[in-house]
C-alpha cells in the first residue's frame, strides 16, 4: 500500500474526498513508493509464472517513475521479461521516430533500457490510414482481453480532467478510438512542438472502458498546476466534463500527488473544515485572509457571525474575539508592504521584511531566463539599484529554444551585411550564415536547432538581457550569463541537474557574496526550466551556509509571469506607482524576440508584459481589498529561510 510522506490521515477527510489520494513531500519519492509497488506486482506475477499486464502513460509524470524502474532492473535485478505493456496514446499523425512520438518517449525512457521483450510492448500506431483506425483499435482492445485485462494502469491527468486522451465529454463506455485534442490540451503540449500551429489536433486514445476495467489504477499528478483539476477530481461529482472523475467510481483507485498538486484539496487549503487543529499563526492569517476574500468583507469587518458559520469557531474559542484576531492579521500584513526592499537605512526595522543594516548592500538576482529578472520582479530591480544597492544579476540560461527561427536568420543575416558594409572579410561568418539558413529552410517540426542556430539564438537573448540591465543602470561587471550546462540539449526536455550546474551556480554566490539573493520561485511546472534552476541556487545556499557571509544572507522568492504568490504567503510587497509600471514595462520592451508572437506562449494570449502587469495590480487589488492602502500595483516576494 502507497504511504504518504506527509500526513497521517484521520478519516475525516472521506467526507470530502470521494477517492483515495495519498500525498507525498515531492515527486521523485511519490514516484519510489510507486515503483516499489509496480515492482513487487511483477516479481508476484514472475512467482506465478504468469504475464504482468501494465498500462503505462507518457507526459512528464511519470518520467521518475521510469527512471526508478530502470534503476530497479540494473541495480536490483528486476526483470521486465514477463511484463506486456499497452500504452494509452499517441498522437495522430505521427512517425515513430519522431522526437514528439510516444514510441520514442517509452522507448528512451524504459523500453530500451531494461530486458522487456520487443514484441511485448504496444503503443497505439499514429502511421494508420483513417480507414484503419477504427479496426486496429478494435483489435487493441481485443489483445489487452485476450490477456486478461490489465493488471495496473498507470495515469496522468491533463489540465482539463482528461486520462489518456479522453478529453472533457468522453462519456465512460467510450472505447479505444481516433479523439480530437481539446484546445486546453493543444496549448500544455505546444511548448514541445514549438508553437501551436505545429501541435498535432488528433490522437488514437484507449477509451475510458478499458482504463476503468484495469484491476488497480494509480493517477500521478505533480505540481501547482494541477491542483484545480485534482480538487475537481478528488472532491467534485462524477462528470463527463472531468473524465478522471470517474475514478472516483473504481473499486481500487488511487491518486498520487506531491504537495503543490495537492495543496487545494480541503484537508490541505482549510484543514479546520476537516479536523480539530492546532492554531499556528501561519494557519490563522490563511483561515482568515480566506475567510475575507471568500465573504468579501475587509479583515477589520470580520465579525464573530462570519467565522462561526464559515467552520472557525475554535479558532474564536482559541483566539477570539473576532476584533482580536482582526487587528492581529491586519497589522501582519501591514507589515509584509514596502518601498524599501533593500530595507530602509536609519529606520526602525522591527515591523518592516527586511533589514536597515548595512544600508548599502550587495544583492543577486537570478533570472532563470534572459527575462524572468525584469518581468516578475522589474519594479524591485529598478528601485534597488535606485536607492543605491551594489545589484547584480545572474541569468542562469541561455533561453535560446524561445527565440523564432527568423529572429535568428535576421541577426545572422545582420552580421554579414555589417562586414560587407564595413569592408570586413569574415568567410567564417559567412560560412555559418550559409550552414544556418540551409537548416533553417529544410528544418523540419521535430528537428533539434543545429549548434550554430542555437548560438545565435542565445547571442540574441544574452544582448536583450544586457539591454535591460543597461536600461535599469548596471554596468556590465554586474552582469553574469551562467549558461547552465542541464539547459542546453536544444530541446524543450532537459538534462538533469548536475554537479556542474549547481558549482556554477555556488561560485558566482561565493563570488558576490550577497546580503540578499533573490530567485523565481514559480514551480507551476515541476518538471521546467524555473525548477531546476531554483533547485541549483537551493543546493549552492546549502553548500554555501557554513561560509561567514551567508549567515546575513537573506533569500527571497519571486515568482514569474505566469501565477503570484497567494496574500497569505506573502512576506514583502513592494508597491509600484504608475511611473513605475511603465518603468518596467519599458524594460520589458527590450526583449524584443519575446514579443508579437512568443514561441512559448502557453494558455495566456496576452504578451509577459501585459501578464506582469496585470498580475502586479491583482496583488494590489487584493491588499486593498483587506482594507489596505490603494497601489497602482505590488510585486510580491516570499523569504526562504535556511
Amino acid at each position: 500500500m502507497l504511504k504518504s510522506t506527509i500526513d497521517s490521515s484521520t478519516g475525516f477527510e472521506k467526507r470530502f474526498e470521494k477517492i483515495e489520494t495519498v500525498i507525498f513531500t515531492d515527486s521523485l519519492s511519490a514516484s519510489k513508493s510507486v515503483a516499489k509497488e509496480v515492482s513487487d506486482l511483477i516479481r508476484v506475477k514472475q512467482s506465478q509464472k504468469q504475464p504482468c499486464i501494465l498500462g503505462l502513460a507518457t507526459g512528464s509524470s511519470p518520467k521518475s517513475l521510469y527512471a526508478e524502474l530502470v534503476r530497479m532492473h540494473r541495480e536490483e535485478a528486476l526483470s521486465f521479461k514477463n511484463v506486456i505493456a499497452f500504452n494509452l496514446d499517441e498522437y495522430y499523425p505521427m512517425e515513430p521516430d519522431s522526437v514528439h512520438s510516444y514510441v520514442r518517449f517509452m522507448k528512451e525512457l524504459l523500453f530500451d533500457k531494461v530486458d522487456i521483450l520487443p514484441e511485448n510492448y504496444h503503443i497505439p500506431d499514429g502511421t494508420l490510414s483513417k480507414e484503419e483506425i477504427a479496426d486496429y483499435c478494435t483489435e487493441y482492445e481485443l489483445k489487452i482481453e485476450a490477456l486478461g485485462g490489465i493488471d495496473l494502469q498507470i495515469l496522468g491527468i491533463g489540465g482539463n480532467g482528461h486520462i489518456g486522451f479522453n478529453e472533457s465529454g468522453s462519456l465512460q463506455n467510450s472505447k479505444t478510438r481516433l479523439v480530437a485534442l481539446d484546445h486546453i490540451t493543444r496549448v500544455a503540449a505546444s511548448n514541445e512542438f514549438l508553437g501551436l500551429s505545429n501541435t498535432p489536433r488528433t490522437a488514437i486514445t484507449l477509451g475510458v472502458k478499458k482504463i476503468m476495467e484495469a484491476k488497480r489504477v494509480i493517477l500521478l499528478a505533480w505540481g501547482e498546476s494541477k491542483s484545480n483539476i485534482i480538487k475537481e477530481s478528488v472532491e467534485g461529482p462524477v462528470t463527463n466534463l472531468v473524465p478522471a472523475s470517474y475514478l472516483q467510481e473504481h473499486k481500487n483507485a488511487t491518486f498520487v500527488l506531491d504537495q503543490a498538486a495537492a495543496h487545494k484539496l480541503t484537508r490541505i487549503n482549510t484543514p479546520w473544515l476537516v479536523e480539530k487543529i492546532e492554531w499556528t499563526d501561519a494557519l490563522t492569517r490563511k483561515a482568515v485572509l480566506g475567510l475575507a476574500q471568500k465573504i468579501e468583507k475587509p479583515i477589520l469587518k470580520l465579525t464573530d457571525s462570519d467565522y462561526i458559520e464559515n467552520g472557525m469557531s475554535d479558532l474564536l474559542a482559541d483566539k477570539g474575539p473576532a476584533y482580536n484576531i482582526n487587528i492581529e492579521i491586519f497589522n501582519k500584513l501591514q507589515h509584509t508592504i514596502t518601498g524599501w526592499p533593500g530595507g530602509k537605512p536609519g529606520a526602525d526595522d522591527s515591523n518592516r521584511p527586511e533589514r536597515k543594516a548595512p544600508a548599502k548592500k550587495r544583492i543577486l538576482i537570478f533570472s532563470p531566463h534572459p527575462d524572468d529578472d525584469i518581468i516578475s520582479m522589474g519594479g524591485t530591480f529598478i528601485r534597488l539599484h535606485q536607492q543605491g544597492h551594489e545589484v547584480h544579476v545572474a541569468y542562469q540560461t541561455s533561453g535560446n529554444i524561445a527565440v523564432a527561427d527568423s529572429e535568428a536568420l535576421r541577426f545572422a543575416n545582420f552580421v554579414c551585411d555589417y562586414n560587407e558594409m564595413f569592408g570586413i572579410e569574415n568567410n567564417a561568418a559567412q560560412k555559418i550564415f550559409d550552414k544556418a539558413i540551409k537548416f533553417l529552410q529544410n528544418k523540419r517540426n521535430s528537428d533539434i536547432d543545429i549548434p550554430e542556430v542555437r548560438h545565435i539564438k542565445g547571442l540574441i537573448r544574452k544582448g536583450e538581457a544586457r539591454s535591460t540591465c543597461y536600461y535599469v543602470g548596471i554596468p556590465d561587471t554586474q552582469i553574469h550569463f551562467l549558461e547552465m550546462p542541464f539547459y542546453e540539449t536544444g530541446r524543450i526536455e532537459k538534462k538533469p541537474l548536475s554537479t556542474e550546474d549547481i558549482e556554477i551556480v555556488t561560485d558566482i554566490i561565493d563570488s558576490v557574496k550577497p546580503h540578499q539573493i533573490y530567485a523565481a520561485g514559480d514551480l507551476a511546472d515541476p518538471h521546467g526550466t524555473h525548477k531546476v534552476c531554483l533547485d541549483a541556487v537551493f543546493e549552492s545556499v546549502k553548500n554555501l551556509k557554513s561560509k561567514e557571509y551567508m549567515k546575513d544572507c537573506w533569500l527571497w522568492l519571486y515568482r514569474g509571469a505566469w501565477k503570484e504568490w497567494s496574500i497569505e504567503e506573502i512576506e514583502m510587497a513592494v508597491p509600484l506607482s504608475p511611473d513605475q509600471i511603465l518603468e518596467k514595462r519599458y524594460g520589458i520592451f527590450k526583449h524584443q524576440s519575446q514579443k508579437d508572437g512568443v514561441v512559448f506562449q502557453g494558455t495566456d494570449t496576452r504578451e509577459f508584459w501585459q501578464r506582469a502587469e496585470e498580475r502586479n495590480r491583482e496583488t494590489a487589488e487584493t491588499y486593498h481589498k483587506m482594507g489596505l492602502a490603494t497601489y497602482a500595483a505590488m510585486e510580491a516576494f516570499v523569504r526562504w529561510k535556511f
